[in-house]
């Protein structure tokens, strides 16, 4: 049987009169070999804080590609993190509320709040809603906020922690919630359903490097007419029109705390194919997540280590120099810079934890050129080789003015390409999901390694279609047309 752990932020947190259970702090979770290795643990993170890129967050992140069961999970946080989101999930609970709420004082300006542990309330009248908001929000301790206007709506729902609510007059109940908790088997949120025909593709026209160009994008409009899909272009603007649509394509920057990620989100919870759905996002944005994947499931990489914001980390000797430092959810080279010795080290590591409590160390693997593999629904679809850009280290060179120059490319059949290349994209494109992913390697004397994963790859018109031509485009509509139909 699975065994709970409670983690916390600091051991101090969980007062001596609490139950006795296997209690670890975060830090100890986060870099400890015990759960590093080990499967099958279900995690109750407790931690003080889930803001985005915090220690509380990354013991969510990091719990799934050890296959950890954890409440919240990072799925949950990011839609407590937005109400565009979560109203979309309590929508359907309207009924309930009112139900629910009927013998409570009302009257414009009304307002209470309801905590619920572990699904749990001490109002017997509200206990059939606290569970069914529990069900839409894993999360151990919430906090939801009602409000009266014509009828009682829920305003916010928010995270409580230990050293708020818990530590006062809740202790009890508390107790009890999480003792009844532990009790009961794991269950895993549902997800809907999909169906039909009219495809939005989601861009941003005033992007500097967007995943598609202008003549790509008008590519994939021409192939979705061919094929009986009625394809349309929209923007940030056109959220509250979604729904109309049966399918969702990203052809823009994804990011957690990005509007991509809200179109995402609505778009499954719409019941509508999406590419890339909101899974997919999480995963493929965050290194530090990729990086324990890779681990747990041996495929090689270069050296890594995960170093802990507060930590005095010295360089990591079994990487050696140079060593390449990286936030976990840059893009385009962004957020990934190169320390030659200690000196920069020590102040390129001072500068990126200002931006993230985790960071990566990684061995520096110089070659010409990086292997992109693009993957859809566990399938190779194309492979480029992108050349470092000239004098650079890297694919694409920021400069201080804010020119982008990046290095010539080379497109190849796939049945050309090293097939260890292939194997090793498409083993980690299945470990992410069955979406469209674009996954860079090098390649050297010492064999190939995985270097990143990307949930959206450039498809540019006269880059990466240059073998598949139009069929490339089709190929993705068919993909669309499949899991659009009933």
């Amino acid at each position: 049987m699975a065994q709970h752990i409670v983690v916390v932020e600091n051991l101090k947190d969980w007062p001596s009169d609490f139950p006795s259970v296997r209690l670890t702090a975060a830090s100890e979770y986060l870099s400890g070999a015990q759960y590093l290795k080990s499967q099958g643990f279900r995690v109750i993170n407790l931690c003080r804080s889930y803001r985005y890129l915090s220690t509380g967050y990354f013991c969510s992140l990091l719990a799934e590609p050890r296959n950890h069961r954890v409440i919240p999970s990072v799925k949950t946080l990011t839609s407590l993190s937005s109400k565009s989101i979560y109203s979309l999930n309590v929508e359907d609970l309207d009924g309930l509320i009112q139900k629910s709420l009927k013998n409570r004082e009302s009257g414009p300006g009304q307002a209470f709040e309801l905590p619920i542990f572990f699904g749990r309330c001490e109002d017997p009248q509200m206990q059939d809603l606290a569970r069914q908001i529990f069900d839409l929000f894993r999360c151990p301790l919430l906090k939801v906020k009602f409000g009266f206007e014509d009828k009682w709506r829920i305003d916010r729902v928010g995270t409580l922690h230990l050293n708020g609510w818990v530590s006062r007059e809740h202790r009890e109940f508390f107790i009890a919630a999480l003792t009844a908790y532990i009790g009961k088997p794991w269950r895993a949120p549902q997800s809907k359903n999909i169906a039909r025909f009219d495809l939005a593709i989601l861009r941003n026209p005033r992007e500097t490097l967007p995943p598609s160009n202008a003549q790509a994008l008008q590519k994939f409009v021409k192939a979705g007419k061919r094929m009986g899909v009625d394809v349309e272009l929209i923007e940030k603007k056109d959220y509250a029109r979604l729904a109309e649509y049966d399918g969702l394509f990203i052809r823009e920057t994804t990011g957690i705390a990005h509007y991509t990620y809200r179109f995402a989100q609505k778009a499954q919870l719409e019941g509508m194919a999406v590419i890339d759905d909101p899974d997919s996002i999480l995963k493929c944005t965050n290194k530090v997540y990729l990086a324990e994947l890779l681990a747990a499931h041996r495929i090689p990489a270069p050296r890594t280590r995960i170093l802990l914001k507060g930590v005095d980390e010295a360089p990591p000797a079994e990487i050696g120099f140079p060593v390449v430092l990286k936030i976990p959810d840059g893009s385009f080279s962004r957020g990934v810079v190169k320390a030659n010795d200690a000196l920069e080290f020590r102040a390129h590591t001072e500068c990126l934890f200002k931006e993230s409590d985790l960071i990566l160390a990684q061995e520096f693997l110089f070659t010409e050129f990086d292997w992109r593999i693009g993957v859809l629904n566990g399938q190779p679809l194309f492979g480029c080789q992108y050349f470092m850009s000239r004098k650079h280290w890297q694919i694409v060179k920021h400069s201080a003015s804010g020119r982008v120059v990046e290095g010539r490319y080379q497109t190849w059949r796939i049945e050309d390409i090293p097939r260890a290349v292939i194997d090793q994209a498409v083993t980690l494109a299945k470990l992410i999901g069955d979406g469209l992913y674009g996954v860079d390697l090098k390649q050297n004397e010492r064999g190939v390694f995985v270097i990143e994963i990307n949930d959206n790859p450039n498809i540019d018109a006269g880059i990466e279609d240059e073998v598949l031509g139009d069929k490339l485009y089709e190929a993705i509509m068919l993909e669309f047309i499949s899991r659009m139909e009933p």
